[in-house]
């Protein structure tokens, strides 16, 4: 009897393991359950965000999945301290199994399945979890966690089989979701203690790995004692492991547990504009006319021309990975180097706060308060305001949501006019209020706009951009995308026409009022804002540093409107609705920010134009480069033109409308720009350069009408100059950025500004006649 027990032991015993090798041959070949093909195991589908740094090696910010906001780091960047926390905390042994630890397996049956011990610890290694987190669906009930545990041990020994200890506790860390939208060590080291993985203390690395058991219950932002004890208990896992002495322990267990809590927003940090206008040019898809409306084909005609011209227009697009799909920015762990200098950008979003939140606002506020039209210009009656914030709740999203719902105008017109609490924008932080939709629509429009750039004239690389004054509230880009009248701002085109044409800066003209006729015979008189040296002989020079109308309209008398909106153009402002009139001399075009700036290096690059450089190369997430961009370059003037045009937009600093630079913010240096204020202060620019540095800034309201009523606030020196003048204060002051106020432009000793472009020529042919007769 007791022979044939034994006996019937045995063949049980051999049953069960016949019966688990069967199990887990038939798992390994994907008979039972699902284990992804070798290929898969080799590349795990990891999604990592896409990096957007700066020049000098700052993060701006991560483009991802909502979820997915997982940023690549590899081992060597990973703190000593998270590796030893996370093996003295999860799989103490794990340097020594392959996969699967049999001894912690069996403490837990024993200790959880048979003593049901829920303290015991778990019996799953380093390598399990990776599994599960890669491989494993939740599981809805016990019976189906059983069924995957033995899914994930082969899946584990084939893990180990591809991959080094190391590599495994790379993917693990890369892997896990720390919550808060931080996906991955990297960025949970970011949001939670505003650190690289690597410069992690001790104490900040224990805090992360007890996360690992469960981060919504450990999270140090809502439950910061609950984690300080988990914390505490890692702590003491690293102590029982050899990695920490118990004095060491003790002391670290006694800190407070103290964050630099910053979630990762890309509405938050530097440069927020440039990020969003990057994102949106890198994933444009092909110009398809026939999906711009009848009001967006200038749209499709700036688009297309992108599109051809542009490398990193529709990027994602053009490019293809190895496997021959197109590369996606939110999951390819993509590092972009952009031109953006995070110093520099941080001191021009310091500059528009300074001057617009804390000076202009303020004084705007003022001006408009207590009056019934505010904050449009006292020129509208209350029936016209009425009418145009009727138009702007009509396009509002809340309006077209009802509209869709089928409300009618009577039910949206009530719920426009019903208080809400809601949060609002101030420049000194958000505002909780009450207040009705329609309210919150005025209260918007109160706040001024600006757009700004920064860029170097002979690299196009664009060190600064500033698209408003908060993207979280305000997202329309005022410095690449929205288009303004450049008022003023284009007198130094049709300067540098009437030089092309044979003038010179030294050229005299009387300044009186001009008439001018259109091509149907109507006559056009500019109104000047002096009548300084009415009468009398002025130069060209003189002109120009004085913003004079009288002599811009002279000398669009003598040259054609065709050949400056031609030349407007070749300066890279791609607005089809540039109208050859006559007008055109006193800057009723519309064009960008970043036009201008591009259009400004002409003068300082001897007549050739650069355009805007965003990226310098873009990096796959093995770090091979993948694509590099140059700038792109064209000639718009002669080199002569370019010297006439740098003494008179010097002479704009040194004698007149620009003067402010130098009496108020003390800038000694080198340079050129222009003013610009169009009718009724609607728009106020100034247009700066340096050797090295050309910048341009743009101030107004949301709409043309929303305006200051005097002069005196409302003027380009008033509204714009300011944020060009604090800017290079702190460009200037920062010294590690190199440059310098003693640079000066490179304009040869010999030349002769007063020669006119005529003389030139003939000089010149008659120089290449001698040639070939001494030849």
């Amino acid at each position: 009897m007791r022979k044939t027990f034994i006996i019937i032991l045995w063949a049980v015993l051999a049953l069960v393991i016949a019966a688990v090798a069967i199990v887990f041959t038939a798992i390994s070949k994907g008979k039972i359950g699902y284990v992804p093909p070798v290929e898969e195991l080799e590349n795990p589908n990891l999604k990592f965000a896409t990096q957007i740094l700066s020049e000098d090696g700052q993060l701006l910010g991560t483009w991802s999945l909502s979820k997915e906001n997982r940023v690549y780091v590899g081992y060597n960047d990973l703190s000593p301290h998270l590796v030893h926390a996370l093996i003295a905390t999860e799989d103490v042994r794990f340097d020594q199994h392959s996969g699967i630890d049999a001894r912690a397996f069996l403490r837990a049956v024993v200790k959880r399945g048979i003593l049901m011990q829920k303290h015991a610890g778990g019996g799953s290694t380093i390598t399990q979890q990776l599994a599960k987190q890669f491989y494993s669906p939740t599981a809805d009930n016990v019976m189906e966690r059983l069924l995957q545990k033995p899914i994930e041990w082969v899946i584990a020994v084939k893990l180990e089989r591809y991959y080094t200890k190391e590599e495994i506790l790379t993917m693990y860390l890369n892997k896990f979701d720390f919550l808060n939208n931080a996906v991955g060590i990297k960025t949970a080291a970011k949001t939670y203690f505003g650190k690289d993985p690597k410069s992690l203390k001790i104490e900040e690395a224990a805090t992360l790995i007890g996360m690992c058991k469960n981060p919504s219950l450990y999270n140090p932002r809502r439950f910061n004692e609950r984690a300080r004890g988990r914390r505490n208990v890692v702590l003491d896992q690293m102590r029982k492991a050899g990695y920490l002495s118990a004095a060491e322990c003790d002391s670290l267990q006694a800190l407070p547990l103290v964050l630099k809590f910053q979630p990762v927003d890309h509405k938050d940090g530097l440069a927020t504009y440039f990020r969003e206008y990057l994102r949106g040019i890198m994933t444009a898809k092909k110009p398809d006319r026939s999906k711009y409306r009848g009001w967006q084909m200038q749209a499709y005609y700036e688009d297309s021309i992108a599109w051809e011209t542009n490398p990193l227009y529709g990027w994602c697009a053009k490019n293809k990975k190895k496997d021959g799909t197109n590369y996606n920015i939110y999951v390819d762990g993509l590092k972009i180097y952009t031109t953006i200098n995070s110093r520099m950008q941080r001191y021009a979003e310091e500059a528009v706060y300074e001057h617009v939140a804390k000076y202009l606002q303020p004084r705007f506020f003022k001006e408009k308060k207590g009056r019934k039209t505010a904050p449009y210009t006292n020129e509208l009656t209350p029936a016209e305001v009425e009418q145009i914030l009727m138009r702007s709740v009509r396009q509002s999203d809340r309006y077209r949501t009802m509209k869709a719902a089928g409300y009618s105008e009577a039910e949206i017109t009530k719920a426009f006019n019903t208080p809400h609490e809601m949060t609002v924008f101030s420049w000194d932080g958000d505002r909780d209020t009450t207040m009705t939709p329609l309210d919150s629509i005025k209260y918007y429009k109160h706040f001024l706009r600006t757009g700004f750039m920064s860029m170097d004239p002979l690299t196009g690389h664009v060190k600064a951009y500033v698209g408003g004054p908060n993207y979280n509230y305000f997202q329309y880009d005022m410095a690449m995308v929205g288009r303004r009248q450049i008022g003023s701002t284009v007198k130094p085109f049709v300067y540098s026409l009437a030089m092309e044409n044979g003038f010179s800066p030294c050229d005299e003209v009387r300044n009186v009022e001009q008439t001018l006729f259109d091509e149907n015979g109507r006559a056009w008189s500019p109104r000047n804002s002096s009548k300084k040296h009415y009468g009398e002989m002025v130069t060209l020079k003189w002109g120009l540093a004085n913003s004079n109308n009288w002599i811009s309209a002279y000398l669009m008398s003598k040259l054609s409107p065709y050949d400056l909106a031609r030349l407007i153009h070749s300066f890279g402002v791609l607005n089809k609705d540039v109208q050859p009139t006559v007008s055109l001399c006193l800057g009723p075009c519309e064009i960008s920010v970043g036009e201008m700036v591009s259009a400004y290096t002409a003068f300082v690059n001897k007549g050739i134009r650069t355009a805007p450089l965003f990226v310098t190369r873009i990096e796959d997430n093995d770090g091979n480069v993948i694509s590099t961009f140059t700038p792109q370059i064209n000639e718009v003037i002669s080199e002569s033109t370019s010297y006439k045009m740098l003494v008179m937009l010097r002479a704009v600093i040194n004698e007149g409308t620009g003067g402010r630079v130098r009496r108020l913010y003390g800038i000694k240096a080198d340079m050129g720009g222009k003013t610009g204020t169009t009718n009724r202060n609607s728009d106020g620019w100034f247009m700066g350069f340096t050797p090295s540095l050309v910048s341009g800034c743009w101030v107004g309201g949301e709409e043309r009408d929303i305006h200051f009523d005097w002069m005196r606030d409302g003027q380009g020196a008033s509204m714009a100059l300011p944020v060009w003048g604090i800017y290079m204060q702190k460009v200037f002051a920062d010294k590690t950025l190199g440059y310098s106020e003693d640079e000066t432009f490179d304009i040869p000793g010999d030349f002769d500004p007063c020669k006119d472009r005529l003389t030139e020529i003939e000089e010149e042919h008659n120089s290449r006649l001698d040639d070939i007769f001494f030849q």
